[in-house]
């Protein structure tokens, strides 16, 4: 069972969840989007979501700002989470446009909006999960996407509701989180979502 939800935890780590929604979205959409639309999306999004960040980590555990990958102080949680809010908007003015899609432009402001909130709340000590962020994050859109799309994907939706729970489970069971700190991820990851809804939906 440990090494499961290690596997998961690792699998659902908040660095994937940008390009997890990415690939959800070329998935589910009913538009056409050809091969070089895909890849002008997929490829800058990734080297700016997980290869950026993931050298930024090493550099920042190199110079003593980070201590280990589970950031379990508030104060080593601050600096990855500058740099994605940073490369974030990159993505949405730089990236996104090039190859405009409104329904991937606004995940990527949800997860912007849900990155300030968690920082936000670091300055009052509250270290909400970031892993249930992202999963959180993940099923609002993929529910938003079905209704917006008009198709039937409840055993996807069903899927990821289910490892929601398992990722929730993970957290309590390594003591990476209380109880209220995921819950509190999972709260932002849904919500800064669904305020972005009216705008394409």
């Amino acid at each position: 069972m440990r090494v499961f939800l290690k596997i998961i935890t690792y699998l659902f780590y908040p660095l994937f969840i940008p390009i997890y929604g990415t690939l959800i979205y070329f998935l589910v959409t009913k538009k056409y989007t050809s091969f070089e639309m895909q890849i002008g999306n997929l490829l800058p999004i990734f080297i700016l979501t997980v290869v950026i960040p993931s050298i930024c980590f090493i550099i920042l555990q190199n110079v003593g700002m980070i201590k280990s990958i589970l950031m379990k102080t508030t104060e080593e949680r601050k600096y990855p989470i500058y740099i994605c809010i940073s490369l974030f908007f990159l993505i949405v003015y730089k990236v996104i446009p090039n190859n405009y899609t409104s329904e991937l432009y606004y995940y990527f402001i949800g997860l912007i909006i849900g990155l300030f909130t968690t920082l936000a709340l670091l300055f009052i000590n509250f270290k909400s999960s970031l892993h249930m962020l992202g999963i959180g994050s993940l099923v609002m859109y993929l529910i938003s996407l079905s209704i917006h799309f008009e198709i039937n994907i409840t055993i996807s939706i069903s899927i990821l509701i289910a490892l929601t729970g398992l990722i929730a489970s993970s957290r309590l069971y390594f003591k990476a989180h209380k109880k209220i700190e995921v819950l509190g991820g999972l709260l932002i990851g849904i919500i800064s979502q669904f305020i972005t809804l009216s705008y394409w939906l």
